[in-house]
């Protein structure tokens, strides 16, 4: 177990991405670039984004369950149905979409490096940790899900 996991609000590490994403592109604007309907494509993925993120919650909510991502071990139901049959994550992929279409909005191409390094920190400081706990809770039930859905897409 590391210092992190569980400790940082995702919606807190989208926030902190999205500010480096925006520094690296003020910081740099030679290694910015020209793309058409830049706007019409930024805010597309960004709904997008945040549809797949709200289906997540509905799902919880309809299922009774926590939507706190700081402390799976309180979830009271495994869910697995709806958007939850696309993803394991719908919540942190819909930030990676919004993410994404920052990163569009802004035309920088070091912004999208930022997008990998949100996954791979989202992937072992959240989701492992998530996944742990969940194994624990819910045994052979998670496992067979884990199994027939992908974590991301």
């Amino acid at each position: 177990m590391h210092v992190l996991e569980l400790k940082v609000p995702p919606v807190a590490v989208v926030l902190v991405t999205a500010g480096f994403m925006w520094l690296v592109a003020w910081a740099l604007p030679a290694m910015g670039f020209r793309f058409p309907a830049r706007d019409l494509v930024a805010i597309g993925l960004a709904l997008a984004g945040a549809a797949t993120s709200a289906l997540g919650v509905i799902s919880f909510r309809r299922a009774g369950t926590t939507v706190n991502p700081m402390k799976p071990e309180s979830s009271s139901s495994l869910v697995t149905s709806g958007i939850y049959e696309l993803t394991r994550n719908p919540m942190y992929l819909g930030f990676l979409l919004v993410l994404l279409g920052w990163a569009v909005f802004l035309s920088s191409l070091p912004a999208f490096l930022f997008l990998p390094a949100f996954i791979l920190y989202m992937n072992h400081f959240q989701i492992e940790p998530e996944e742990r706990a969940l194994a624990a809770l819910f045994g052979p039930a998670f496992a067979a899900y884990k199994a027939r859905t992908r974590r991301w897409l």
